[in-house]
């Protein structure tokens, strides 16, 4: 799933000179690294394969399970579903047995570093530039650039906190703002591959947008799934939120952050205010690429994802994604409300991602507790909309986030009204006034 995510964003319809694709491996597992070494170079075959045929999903897995269309060659699309094949089948091999085939660690640099790694939670940092945007020789089986492509597993220590999914996330902003330095970041999880190509452009003509374009901090699109069933008994599909409540928050403000499917503008994510003299030139935001070495490149990178980076700066608390609550994608989103930035809406006929979603009864308490805890968490923090929002947002604005703050309460009324009634007629008790 992992690596149909990388490649879905990979073959994305944009300028591949200007696309950088970071994977961030919190496991620190040299399968994985392999996994994305194998993809690396099936890449060359598939982009040229997406964009000459236009084809959607881009996705291999997605696109392969579906019936060719009329229009792509059936020589061709047999030829790269067998190289697809034969790659996940080494890949699968691979983690069956449990590591890297001998004959494959000398093919590449990388391998060397798990000669450190002691455990998940104890190993140096591990960056990797597999694909070199600023390489001439980086080129598809067509010549065409291929997008740079970096694996990172930031430095973890048993005696330092990792801070979970905002720690990861913290340390890819940095690492990315060394390599390629983009002005536009779009977070995906692993488990959610980009199902339209032309995503990007669509996000980008928010943020282009000369009226109002430069009040946008960031694009969100709504989380949707391909695993679900016609009946849906859990709810899984999250449609009150995808269908109503998001719509409806564009007039208040803009939609929260939700973790996964949104296109960021760097300097509001790192915490930049918005101000009325703010301008930002597009002209100027292809990165300026360093000119030293891929080695030297990734050493002095390396530093900027330590575990020990953070001590004494900002980071996790005005700058990057905060630290020390369970929806650190929500109470992120409503600090960069708070500093003026609005937000954008867009969900598509065509959805943006498609990812996998709780199908069991277990799955979905999991998940769902932990929404509502953190939520209800930054309720009672110094954070929370009534108190940080303060003077910061609209009132409309603040209301909008208590929604989802006061989930976990809403469960003494849901609870009343599911048993009460029950109750009231088993025992022949009239539930109204006569």
């Amino acid at each position: 799933m992992v690596i149909n995510t990388v490649l879905s964003v990979m073959a994305y319809n944009y300028p591949t000179e200007k696309l950088s694709v970071y994977l961030s491996d919190d496991g620190g597992s040299d399968l994985t690294f392999y996994a994305l070494l194998e993809a690396s170079e099936f890449s060359k075959q598939w982009i040229p394969f997406c964009k000459n045929f236009n084809i959607e999903p881009r996705s291999p897995a997605a696109y392969f399970s579906t019936n060719p269309d009329s229009f792509v060659d059936v020589e061709v699309f047999s030829s790269i579903k067998k190289l697809y094949e034969e790659m996940k089948d080494r890949i699968e091999t691979a983690v069956r047995l449990g590591r890297i085939p001998e004959d494959i660690q000398p093919k590449h640099k990388g391998f060397s570093e798990w000669t450190s790694v002691l455990s998940q939670r104890d190993h140096p940092t591990i960056l990797q530039v597999l694909i070199d945007g600023r390489n001439p020789h980086a080129v598809d089986i067509d010549g065409g650039t291929l997008p740079t492509l970096v694996y990172l597993s930031r430095e973890k220590r048993p005696i330092h906190p990792h801070n979970f999914k905002a720690g990861a996330m913290n340390a890819l902003i940095r690492v990315s703002s060394k390599i390629s330095n983009g002005k536009i970041i779009l977070n995906v999880d692993c488990d959610m591959y980009s199902n339209n190509s032309e995503s990007m452009r669509d996000a980008l003509c928010f943020f282009m947008n000369e009226r109002n374009g430069h009040e946008i901090a960031f694009v969100q699109f709504p989380q949707t799934f391909g695993n679900l069933t016609k009946n849906d008994i859990y709810g899984g599909s999250l449609n009150t939120l995808r269908e109503v409540d998001f719509p409806g928050l564009d007039s208040c403000g803009g939609v929260p952050y939700i973790g996964t499917g949104c296109f960021h503008r760097r300097e509001a994510l790192c915490g930049r205010k918005y101000g009325e003299k703010f301008d930002f030139e597009y002209e100027e935001s292809v990165p300026n690429r360093v000119q030293e070495g891929v080695t030297e490149l990734e050493e002095t990178t390396k530093i900027l994802a330590d575990c020990t980076f953070e001590e004494g700066t900002q980071w996790g608390k005005e700058m990057g994604l905060k630290y020390g609550c369970a929806v650190e994608d929500v109470i992120t989103g409503l600090a960069i409300h708070c500093r003026g930035w609005k937000s954008v809406y867009l969900n598509p006929m065509r959805k943006g991602f498609l990812g996998i979603a709780p199908t069991t009864l277990v799955q979905t308490l999991v998940q769902n507790k932990r929404w509502s805890e953190g939520c209800f968490q930054m309720l009672l923090s110094k954070h929370g909309p009534l108190s940080y929002g303060v003077g910061r947002m609209k009132l409309g604005h603040q209301m909008a986030y208590c929604i989802y703050c006061f989930w976990a309460v809403n469960c003494f009324a849901t609870l009343y009204y599911s048993v009460l009634p029950s109750l009231y007629l088993l025992k022949g008790i009239s539930l109204f006034p006569r």
